[in-house]
């Protein structure tokens, strides 16, 4: 059995190189197993760090225009051309379990055409749940992230989700074959990963996260509150830089396309302006802590 991983990288040598020194630790008794990088155009000498430490690794250049979707879609594109049995899409911020593909591997076989998600954890606080489970929910504004799951709460079998974000995400190559990659064009860096698992599910391939196919993640770094920047690069992050993580075309699309219809979207778009403008000014401070949601 063929398993491709494939992860895009850039300017980010320390943090690839310590993913890939994970990786080299992991057990691929019974499979073969091909781990391809992504480097669109580093400056820090990462391809050339990756060729002298890890030889057997296959580096794919970019030209500095790929970004996350692009570079992830590159190296899907390269991992189907060996004819896989399994593609795994992943971050360089991250540290893999010696076992997290064995136990993506099982759990696919066990349920076949199932897109397999590992169990996300921040490394900060190694057992606490990172960006797994969310549910869809019109009136906070669209999808709601579970803040308070670790992985003891969770359960100790496979367990269904609505989406799964791409830090480490196995998918059948039969998947991309039929139904394509990643929309670049429209998500370049932000909703790209979750706007596919959707439209995967949508046409009969069940989403699971593996529970035991451990994954340890760098926690997100927060963007700049609009209200601090000066007012002319605010209004390019919301209306012109779709790379910008709060500009409203990408965030509302990436609603619209992944609500469970179009009335949802349309409304958790309404709320998420809402909330911007909100904090925008000052008054909205953080949106309030409700419960988490109960998964499907």
């Amino acid at each position: 059995m063929l398993v491709v991983l494939v992860i895009p990288v850039y300017n980010r040598r320390a943090l690839t190189l310590q993913a890939l020194r994970s990786l080299s630790r992991v057990n691929t008794t019974g499979l073969t197993f091909r781990v391809v990088i992504v480097d669109d155009g580093s400056s820090d000498g990462t391809a050339e760090a990756i060729h002298a430490q890890f030889p057997e690794v296959t580096v794919l250049p970019g030209d500095g225009t790929l970004d996350y979707a692009g570079g992830t879609n590159a190296g899907l594109a390269h991992a189907l051309s060996l004819q896989p049995d399994f593609v795994i899409a992943a971050n360089d911020d991250a540290v893999f379990h010696a076992e997290f593909v064995q136990r993506l591997v099982a759990c696919a076989v066990a349920h076949p055409r199932a897109v397999v998600g590992a169990l996300l954890l921040s490394w900060a606080e190694p057992h606490r749940a990172f960006q797994v489970g969310q549910v869809w929910d019109t009136w906070y504004g669209g999808w709601r992230i579970p803040q308070h799951e670790t992985a003891f709460t969770l359960p100790r079998e496979p367990f269904p989700v609505e989406a799964i974000v791409g830090n480490c995400v196995m998918f059948p190559a039969e998947a991309l074959r039929t139904h394509g990659l990643l929309d670049a064009a429209r998500f370049p860096r932000w909703w790209g990963d979750c706007e596919l698992t959707v439209r995967l599910r949508r046409a009969g391939w069940p989403l699971l996260i593996a529970p035991r196919a451990l994954v340890w993640c760098q926690p997100n770094t927060p963007s700049r509150p609009l209200r601090s920047l000066p007012r002319g690069q605010a209004l390019r992050a919301l209306l012109w830089d779709r790379r910008h993580p709060l500009n409203l075309a990408v965030q509302c699309s990436g609603r619209w396309r992944t609500a469970p219809s179009t009335l949802a979207g349309a409304a958790a778009c309404v709320t998420y302006v809402g909330r911007l403008l909100l904090k925008a000014a000052g008054l909205g401070g953080t949106w309030p802590e409700w419960p988490d949601p109960a998964r499907p």
